[in-house]
């Protein structure tokens, strides 16, 4: 015995009552700041070129928001006859966004470690903790100007706790601090200053807790100097190179001298840093990978005649997975026609999928006719795994080029993998074009296709705009029972009056009771006053 429409008209009438309001949570504390999220201030702008595909995708799924209704289902998991929820087939098509697993080529930003603009100290000056100490106040009052940015002021107070209390417990760090300080200035005398003073720290008091950063410190201070021609500046700055001779850093990458001495590399000219940089490739101990990665970033940012040979290089032949990770990754933002090739020639040669696919996001973020090019040649290669080539469809789709829309509209008739059809209509569907809305339409009502390929269009049709006239027309004319219920869920997504108009049609009139049941279901998710009153005069019948 099967619900009746009124009953579940009933039902869906109840639900339609507002809730009681959820007591009000206080927000979170916000989390302390730590040194990784330090880190990764400066690195915005080399993010820019790589998030604008995500920020694509998102904005084009804006228009399943209405979906946050089905919330209410949770009250029915007792109401068997609710078997129009199969009409929810359809979301099964957001299994295309697992094409954004290509994004995951960022997590090589990770490997950065270090804000290349400012160095910042591994923690803040921790507060005063010997209160009977002559230079308490003087070390409080230091400390107070540190935390406000007045460096100038705050590298005067630590310098007078040093030389008026030379034996107390705030003077070994005090050296440190007064140099971050004199650092942060930005003034190039200042930056000779605080290097004499965290030699003198080293000298004097080599077991000062600010050891550690102090030799980070030290080594971008170099870099600064050396940028402006300090032969001292140069010459420590150079000496990354030679780091082999040196057993692995215990230290995180904050404190590790010789990846600040390879930050520092990015404020140097090219010519001087391009020899360090290849040497620091060409290394293959353990304890080398760490700067290989961050090596092909700083490689990225040296635009020379070699950059992409050096990256193509990487990505081929470096042993650390990583390291060729990031190396294709950073060919997309060099973005030159010559990277263009090196990535082409990483798609025709390699064997590793994985490298493949941060190949084709690569070429996504080349907007040049050849990269888009070779994601079309790419896509339709029967050779490659289905994987790889599901990833050229989609980043084909967020293009938005009418190019690559009839492109795909072909290759669609081309194929003979269901998944990689998926993959066609649901990157169409990303273009919101009006040629690509029609097609998914005619898709739909094309009965030599699959049900379930139908469905699957019709479900993204209505979800880009497809015109409600036009779904009510496939409805009218179609008898395939399977392509109503996913018509009358594609309504039920629709905001507009037209829709619900639809619906209540249904509801009150179709002949096929199933068909009826499921109407008066989703007028139950609507907000919409006159599905409440459909509901009212169908339980009233």
């Amino acid at each position: 015995m099967f619900a009746t429409p009124w009953l579940v008209a009933a039902v869906s009438l109840a639900l339609q009552q507002p809730a009681a309001p959820a007591p009000a949570t206080p927000p979170a504390p916000a989390a302390a700041a730590t040194r990784a999220a330090r880190a990764l201030r400066g690195i915005d702008a080399q993010l820019e070129g790589a998030s604008s595909a995500l920020l694509s995708v998102q904005a084009d799924l804006s228009s399943l928001t209405g979906m946050s209704g089905l919330s209410g289902l949770t009250g029915l998991s007792g109401l068997t006859g609710l078997s129009g929820l199969t009409g929810l087939s359809g979301l099964s098509q957001l299994s295309g966004l697992s094409g954004l697993s290509a994004l995951s080529s960022l997590s090589g930003l990770e490997a950065l470690g270090a804000d290349f603009d400012s160095y910042e100290p591994a923690e803040d000056p921790p507060p005063a903790w010997a209160d009977q100490d002559p230079g308490d106040s003087l070390y409080r009052s230091a400390r107070s100007l540190l935390n406000r940015g007045r460096y100038d002021d705050a590298a005067t107070a630590f310098a007078n706790l040093i030389k008026r209390y030379p034996r107390s417990d705030y003077t070994p760090d005090a050296y440190y601090w007064q140099a971050f300080a004199l650092y942060k200035t930005g003034d190039a005398a200042n930056y000779r200053l605080a290097r004499t003073l965290l030699k003198s720290q080293k000298k004097n008091f080599p077991r000062a807790s600010t050891r550690g950063d102090a030799d980070a410190l030290l080594a971008q201070v170099q870099g600064a100097l050396a940028k402006q021609g300090d032969p001292e500046g140069v010459a420590s700055t150079h000496d990354v190179a030679d780091s082999a001779r040196h057993p692995c850093s215990s230290s995180d990458d904050d404190d590790d001298p010789r990846i600040a001495a390879l930050n520092a590399l990015l404020q140097m000219d090219a010519e001087s840093a391009m020899p360090i940089l290849k040497q620091v490739l060409a290394r293959r101990d353990n304890c080398s990978v760490q700067l290989r990665r961050k090596a092909v970033f700083i490689i990225s940012q040296k635009r020379t005649a070699e950059t992409e040979d050096i990256l193509l290089s990487a990505a081929r032949g470096d042993p650390d997975q990583e390291v060729r990770e990031q190396a294709v990754f950073w060919l997309s933002q060099v973005g030159s026609e010559k990277a263009v090739t090196a990535l082409d020639s990483i798609l025709q040669s390699s064997t590793d999928e994985e490298i493949q696919k941060k190949a084709l996001f690569a070429l996504s973020q080349i907007r040049v006719d050849r990269a888009g090019q070779i994601l079309r040649d790419f896509a339709e290669k029967a050779s490659a795994s289905d994987d790889a080539r599901e990833q050229a469809i989609f980043w084909l789709g967020q293009a938005h080029s009418a190019q690559n829309a009839a492109f795909l509209r072909g290759l669609y008739t081309r194929l003979n993998s269901d998944d990689l059809k998926e993959k066609v209509i649901f990157s169409l569907s990303q273009m919101r074009d009006p040629d690509n809305g029609r097609w998914l339409l005619d898709l739909a009502q094309n009965e030599r296709e699959p049900v379930e390929m139908r469905k699957k269009a019709l479900f993204w049709a209505g979800q880009t705009g497809a015109s409600l006239p036009d779904l009510a027309g496939i409805y009218d004319r179609t008898t395939n029972e399977e392509m109503k219920e996913q018509l009358i869920f594609v309504y039920s997504q629709r905001h507009e009056t037209e829709a619900v108009d639809k619906l209540i049609d249904i509801a009150k009139h179709d002949p096929n009771a199933e068909l009826r049941k499921k109407a008066v279901f989703w007028l139950g998710q609507s907000h919409d006053p006159r599905a409440r009153q459909a509901l009212l005069d169908i339980i009233n019948q």
